[in-house]
């Protein structure tokens, strides 16, 4: 029997685009820096260093990378490339995420031996891939309404909402306007925030 949709485990459009831009700042990273690892916060900067008009990689917030790292994971795995996933850690541990498994000084390693001109020549084709496979309900909204969403739905459950800062706030706004429904992006962002702190200790 087929697994039931999870909307809240569910690539969105934002998570490719972004996913990929962080695909070519970790490329970017490993040419100049080899197998030394970088932090959540310095590879969402690279990024936008690399791209300073993309809105999207402005917005994009630490809590919200894993989704992101998922893609260049899938990205990698596909293509039957090293995972440069690997290098990007948490700022706590200096590790990456924990789903990571396996020798991570090899990994790193061949992450860094690797010939990446080939693998950036074939990322168009793969976020063309993986766009046409996120649901047609995830419809993107702009940045106002999305707000303005989220503002109503907040405001009709402050209890569940009690512990979202303005800073979390930020977050479960992109992943409104990434197509989810307020109630499936906090979940979502919940689970988020929930896996970073665990990874921390």
């Amino acid at each position: 029997m087929a697994e039931p949709f999870d909307p809240a485990g569910q690539l969105t459009l934002n998570d490719i685009e972004i996913g990929a831009r962080l695909a070519e700042a970790l490329v970017h990273h490993v040419r100049k820096n080899g197998a030394a690892p970088i932090g959540y916060a310095e590879l969402l900067e690279l990024g936008r260093f690399l791209d300073p008009h993309d809105a999207a990689m402005a917005r994009a917030e630490v809590l919200g990378i894993a989704a992101k790292l998922r893609f260049v994971s899938a990205f990698c795995l596909e293509g039957g490339y090293p995972d440069l996933a690997c290098l990007a850690v948490h700022p706590a541990t200096m590790r990456p995420a924990p789903a990571f498994a396996g020798d991570w000084e090899a990994a790193r390693g061949a992450v860094a031996a690797f010939d990446w001109t080939p693998a950036l020549a074939a990322l168009p084709d793969y976020v063309r891939g993986a766009r046409a496979a996120v649901p047609a309900r995830f419809k993107p909204r702009k940045e106002r309404p999305a707000e303005v969403s989220w503002y109503a739905y907040f405001c009709a459950h402050r209890e569940a909402c009690k512990n979202i800062t303005s800073g979390d706030k930020r977050e479960v706004v992109n992943l409104v306007m990434a197509g989810l429904d307020p109630e499936t992006a906090l979940r979502r962002f919940l689970a988020a925030k929930s896996a970073f702190e665990a990874a921390s200790s």
